[in-house]
């Protein structure tokens, strides 16, 4: 999986644009709760231990400690394995509203398939928002159940109950960002741009049809420059199609898109192109080397 704009661990996708701040204080905020710290339910006792020294968890900290397994999957998930094998872990910490979600990779070398911004647009279709959600695996993993312990761990912290149709969507999302960035060679944050802008398009324009989904992902494919197979193309339909019959206040939801597709933007835009241009260069030159070596042979 392409992860060049994945060196960049840390993703604050903040909407208000409100800088992260530790939530290790060892203070219990008496309005939002304690942190919530949910790992992963094989992980042994060394493993974490890793994964509490990479989120910075101490014995003084104030935090609630939590498992998630594969029958918490089957919970969230349709379909799930309920004998699912779950390592990645993660720590939720409730913010104000309108603050947004800060999304924290804090061990990227073992979170190998999903990004922060891939991460931030699933919560944003599960129904997650205004929390900074710290990510940590002991080894590589997908990263994939990481979402399950973070839907977990939100229910505890705010008393809420996910949709779970939302959260199988979510899922799906997750797999089919992933499933793009690999078939097609495409960044990851392209991907998660294209998502966002995509989701976006469904909550304006309140499509009414399959028709109506595949000619906003068709317009939306143009305008990315992005070519994707025929199985592909109808992976990602079939996304957006479940997106727009979820019960969701599209209004709301389509000025948070749109505060998450600027957050991208200007996180990552330059650097993509940058790199596409680098790349492109990089195509020309050995073409031009072919050529002039070409017309020395002949």
């Amino acid at each position: 999986m392409n992860k060049v704009v994945s060196t960049v661990a840390a993703v604050a996708l903040t909407f208000s644009l409100v800088a992260p701040v530790s939530a290790n204080t060892g203070v219990i905020d008496e309005k939002l709760g304690a942190p919530i710290v949910v790992y992963g339910a094989n992980l042994t006792a060394e493993q974490k231990e890793t994964v509490k020294n990479a989120l910075k968890i101490t014995s003084s900290d104030a935090v609630e400690e939590i498992t998630v397994s594969g029958k918490d999957l089957v919970k969230y998930i349709k379909d799930g394995n309920p004998n699912a094998r779950m390592f990645s872990s993660a720590k939720i910490t409730q913010r104000n509203e309108g603050e947004g979600l800060v999304i924290d990779i804090v061990t990227p070398s073992n979170i190998t398939q999903i990004t922060s911004e891939v991460y931030a647009s699933a919560m944003l279709t599960a129904g997650i928002e205004n929390a900074l959600v710290e990510v940590a695996a002991p080894n590589p993993v997908t990263g994939h159940s990481a979402l399950v312990g973070i839907y977990k761990a939100y229910e505890v912290s705010t008393g809420e109950t996910l949709d779970k149709e939302r959260t199988d969507v979510a899922n799906d999302e997750l797999t089919v960002a992933t499933q793009i960035t690999e078939n097609a060679g495409i960044d990851d944050a392209k991907v998660a741009e294209l998502l966002t802008a995509i989701k976006q398009q469904i909550a304006e324009l309140n499509p009414a049809t399959r028709e109506d989904v595949e000619q906003i992902v068709s317009d939306q494919l143009s305008k990315f420059q992005i070519e994707l197979s025929e199985t592909d193309r109808q992976l990602l339909v079939d996304l957006m199609d479940r997106i727009s019959n979820l019960n969701i206040d599209f209004d709301q939801w389509s000025q948070q898109l749109s505060d998450l597709s600027k957050d991208i933007e200007e996180k990552f835009g330059s650097f993509i192109a940058e790199n596409e241009g680098f790349w492109e260069s990089v195509k020309n030159f050995f073409k031009n080397l072919a050529d002039t070596v070409s017309g020395w042979l002949k």
